[in-house]
C-alpha cells in the first residue's frame, strides 16, 4: 500500500514538473539557456507621407488605396494653369531683356565711334594750339567733347551690364517657375503600397499638406520588448527569426537594427533589484530586404507573431526556427 502511494506521489510530481516546463516554454518561447531570447510583437512598416510643397487644386490622383507603387512613379498632379501663365510672362521678360542688351551693345558701339572721333579732334587741336594756329577756346571745346565721349561710353557699358543682370534674373525666375511646375507632380520616393488617400480630385491642398500615405515595404520590421538581463546581450546586427501566427511553420530571417537606450515600464527611481528586473528595452528587428523583394506583394502590416533573437552568436537555431524560406539560403 505504501509503495503504491509513493508511486502515485512520484507520478504527481512528474506531471506537475511537465506542466511547469511547458508553461515556461509557452511563456518565454525559447529557453534563454539556449542562447536565445523572444518577445511578442506585430509586423510594422515605415509610413511615408506624400506632401505637396505648393498650395493648389488637386488635378488628379493616379493611384488608389492598396496599389503597389514603384520608386519615382507619378502619384498625383496639381493644377498648374497659374504657373504656366507666370512662365509665359517670365519668358517674355527674358526676350525683352535680350533685346535691351542688343540695344545697349549698339549704343556702346556708337559711343566708341564718338570717342574715337573726339580723341582724334583733341589730338589735332592740341598740335594746332602748340603752334598758336587756333584759339584756346577751340582746344577746350575738343577737350570737353573727349571727356563727354568717355563718360558716355562708360554709361553705355553699364547698360550692357544691367541688361546682363536682367537676363540672369529672368532666367532664374523661369527656372524657379519650372521647378514649381515639376513640384506640382508628386512622385513616390519609395517602392511600396498606398495606405491612405487623404484628398480627392478637385480639392484644395495647402502648402505642406498630405495627399497620400505610402508604406515603405522594404523597411518592414517588428518591435519587441526584452528585460535588462536579455537586452544587455543584444547587439546591432544580431541574428533573429520572426514567426508569424498566420504562418507558424516558417521562420523569417531578420536582424536587430535598433536597441533602445531608454528603459520603459519602470518607476522614476530604481532602488531595489526587484525593481531593476522590471526594466524593459525596445528592440527593433528588421526583415531581410532580399526576402521582402521576393514576397513584396504579400507583405501585410499588423500581423502578430514572435521574434527570436540570438543572445549568443554561436547559438544554434532549433529545428522549428530553421525552416526559413528557400530564397534566403541561396
Amino acid at each position: 500500500m505504501l509503495t503504491k502511494t509513493k508511486l502515485l506521489l512520484a507520478l504527481g510530481v512528474l506531471i506537475v514538473g511537465v506542466l511547469i516546463y511547458f508553461l515556461l516554454i509557452s511563456k518565454n518561447g525559447v529557453d534563454e539557456l539556449d542562447g536565445l531570447a523572444s518577445g511578442n510583437g506585430r509586423i510594422e512598416t515605415t509610413q511615408v507621407d506624400i506632401t505637396s510643397k505648393l498650395s493648389g487644386r488637386l488635378l488628379n490622383i493616379e493611384v488608389e488605396e492598396g496599389d503597389i507603387v514603384q520608386k519615382g512613379q507619378l502619384l498625383a498632379t496639381l493644377d498648374t494653369k497659374e504657373l504656366d501663365a507666370k512662365l509665359h510672362e517670365a519668358l517674355a521678360y527674358l526676350d525683352q531683356a535680350k533685346q535691351n542688351k542688343k540695344y545697349a551693345l549698339a549704343i556702346v558701339a556708337q559711343r566708341e565711334s564718338e570717342l574715337d572721333l573726339a580723341q582724334k579732334n583733341y589730338e589735332r587741336t592740341s598740335i594746332l594750339l602748340s603752334k598758336n594756329s587756333i584759339p584756346l577756346v577751340e582746344f577746350q571745346k575738343d577737350e570737353t567733347a573727349l571727356k563727354t565721349a568717355r563718360a558716355a561710353l562708360i554709361a553705355s557699358k553699364s547698360q550692357v551690364v544691367s541688361s546682363d543682370a536682367s537676363i540672369k534674373a529672368a532666367k532664374a525666375k523661369i527656372e524657379t517657375i519650372k521647378i514649381n511646375i515639376e513640384d506640382s507632380k508628386l512622385y513616390s520616393p519609395v517602392k511600396g503600397r498606398v495606405l491612405y488617400k487623404l484628398v480627392e480630385n478637385g480639392e484644395m491642398v495647402a502648402s505642406g499638406g498630405k495627399v497620400l500615405v505610402v508604406l515603405d515595404l522594404i523597411n518592414t520590421y517588428m518591435s519587441i520588448f526584452l528585460p535588462t538581463s536579455q537586452a544587455g546581450r543584444v547587439y546591432i546586427g544580431s541574428e533573429a527569426r520572426i514567426v508569424l501566427d498566420a504562418v507558424p511553420n516558417i521562420a523569417i530571417p531578420a536582424k536587430v537594427t535598433f536597441v533602445s537606450p531608454l528603459a520603459q515600464f519602470t518607476p522614476k527611481e530604481i532602488e531595489t533589484k526587484t525593481e531593476r528586473e522590471k526594466l524593459m528595452f525596445r528592440i527593433k528587428v528588421k526583415i531581410e530586404p532580399k526576402l521582402l523583394e521576393k514576397y513584396f506583394e504579400r507583405i501585410k502590416t499588423g500581423l502578430p507573431g514572435i521574434t527570436y533573437i540570438k543572445l549568443d552568436k554561436d547559438a544554434i537555431w532549433p529545428i522549428n526556427l530553421n525552416t526559413i524560406p528557400i530564397e534566403t539560403k541561396k
